[in-house]
């Protein structure tokens, strides 16, 4: 079987349901795994290449709708009558899910009844592990910064919030991204800045990009000094490895 992933999250899903040798082409942005940065890339995410796509005679492309703008790639899949599925997840429960659906249409459905029911044990024993902590810390998650945009309630970083024994502080918006100012991030006075933007190393990121917004001055996060610049990979992308990221957030805001 020849797979194409063209999203990393679901590239991440077919390293853990062990299809390394199927896989034969990815997106751009896939990073991870770093034993399959060797395999040829079709674009990125946004605007993938559906001739390089083609061109790798894939028997099965691996798509995604967990961002805004992915839905002309299933379109010009469709049009080619490229053989795809797509992943559409927006809450954490979605994970679990979509893991048994990449399993059933690579012949993996043990292998992925197994991930998915780990994945489902391990989110609940961390929801109860913090299920006791008093403090319901609220964060401030921001995708992007100019113009903002935060996960509000449709989406798994609200659950990854609770799960964690905090709050989001824009789960009352009953979307799944918010275009936010930094006057309604001010209002709303986060006790944590929890920046994950997506597509951008760490290394280009500085704390006085967050910290020197003069809007945010008063803000208990600035003044208590917790702003936290965290790989997205670990917060942005709806894969198992969301777990890696739950477990660094309950320590960075219990301790």
């Amino acid at each position: 079987m020849r797979i194409v992933s063209i999203c990393p999250s679901n590239t991440e899903i077919l390293y853990y349901l062990g299809l390394e040798e199927h896989v034969v082409g990815l997106d751009d942005h896939s990073d991870w795994p770093a034993q399959w940065q060797h395999l040829p890339r079709v674009g990125p995410d946004l605007t993938i290449n559906m001739d390089q796509v083609a061109a790798l005679r894939p028997d099965l492309v691996v798509a995604s709708l967990s961002v805004p703008g992915m839905e002309k790639n299933v379109e010009a899949l469709k049009n080619r009558g490229i053989p795809h599925i797509v992943l559409n997840p927006s809450r954490i429960g979605d994970i679990a899910a979509d893991i048994r659906l990449v399993g059933e249409a690579t012949g993996t459905e043990k292998q992925a009844e197994q991930l998915a029911t780990h994945f489902d044990e391990k989110v609940e024993t961390i929801r109860q592990k913090t299920a006791a902590l008093p403090a319901k810390p609220k964060l401030y998650w921001e995708w992007w910064p100019n113009p903002i945009y935060t996960p509000g309630q449709e989406n798994w970083l609200t659950d990854v919030s609770e799960i964690a024994g905090g709050i989001n502080v824009f789960a009352d918006y009953p979307v799944a991204n918010v275009k936010a100012t930094r006057e309604m991030v001010a209002e709303r006075d986060p006790d944590h800045i929890c920046v994950v933007w997506c597509g951008i190393e760490l290394k280009r990121i500085k704390p006085a990009m967050i910290t020197d917004r003069p809007e945010w001055q008063e803000m208990k996060a600035i003044r208590n000094h917790q702003v936290h610049l965290l790989e997205e990979g670990l917060y942005c992308r709806p894969s198992p490895r969301i777990l890696d990221g739950l477990e660094k957030l309950v320590e960075l805001i219990h301790t």
